[in-house]
């Protein structure tokens, strides 16, 4: 599936605070995501970023 920048997605596994749902905020080699539920901010490689998104909301 092709992501943008701005897309909100789901994932498989929530985050610590209870949200599956994240913005990206870059994608590159890495997939920067913002967490929905409380702004918390991540970086996955391409590889398990894509693996952990269900899709997008």
């Amino acid at each position: 599936m092709d992501y943008q920048i701005g897309d909100k997605v789901k994932t498989k596994k929530p985050h610590p605070c209870g949200s599956k749902e994240w913005e990206i905020t870059r994608i590159g080699v890495d997939f920067k995501l913002k967490c929905l539920g409380c702004e918390h901010v991540i970086m996955l490689p391409r590889e398990k970023a894509l693996k952990s998104i269900i899709g997008k909301i």
